[in-house]
């Protein structure tokens, strides 16, 4: 075994005369300082480079997977959206044009009369309330009659093919022992294209930006 003169009487000039144990340790110790030399001067940054890829592949996965998904998706949105195009299509044309208005107030007429049901006040207001693609129309009425008379004509306006709702209604006994009943018959219909086009119009003109 060597001891501390022994180390101390080797010759740095002339190592490969050195025993076999001593030299072990030197090339230990340069193999060493060449891996440390070679992290601090190039390995450091080779490995930052990797780490910098590795997130943003995990980045880029994780943008694949949602695109994917939102692909996936794709389908179920269009199904809906066309099912609540067919769904507004089908309450559209339970709105009667404007043609067709007319004939939809003498059915709520002929509805009351009907039933036996005297009207003192049928008056369908002059203006129209627009929204994108239908006017409504309130029609303030007052009928006289009995009571189950009055709930069979609200049960007929109901089964109307045309949409019409019963509105703010009172009752009130009148002076020939019956009842008379004041209520808002609305109305709907829907607008053509035309007025349509006037309503995107106006609403577009409404949301401008005013000038300061």
């Amino acid at each position: 075994m060597m001891t501390l003169d022994d180390l101390r009487r080797l010759d740095p000039k002339n190592i490969g005369s050195w025993p076999a144990l001593p030299k072990l340790g030197v090339l230990l110790i340069a193999l060493i300082a060449i891996i440390v030399a070679s992290y601090v001067l190039d390995w450091k940054n080779q490995l930052q480079a990797i780490d910098t890829a590795e997130k943003k592949e995990l980045t880029l996965r994780d943008t694949f997977l949602d695109k994917k998904k939102q692909a996936i998706d794709l389908d179920a949105y269009r199904k809906q959206l066309d099912d609540v195009e067919k769904a507004f299509g089908t309450l559209l044309k339970q709105l009667p044009g404007k043609s067709e208005m007319e004939a939809l107030l003498t059915d709520i007429n002929q509805a009351g009369l009907g039933r036996g049901l005297q009207f003192e006040l049928f008056k369908p207001a002059s203006q129209e309330k627009f929204t994108e693609f239908y006017a409504e129309r309130p029609i303030n009425i007052r009928v006289t009659g009995g009571y189950h008379d009055m709930g069979a004509f609200a049960s007929d306006i109901a089964k109307l093919s045309r949409i019409v709702l019963l509105q703010d209604i009172s009752l009130a006994p009148n002076k020939d022992g019956g009842l008379t009943m004041d209520a808002v018959a609305k109305t709907y219909r829907y607008l053509d294209e035309e007025e349509i086009a006037q309503q995107k119009k106006a609403t577009k003109e409404k949301n401008k930006p005013s000038k300061k």
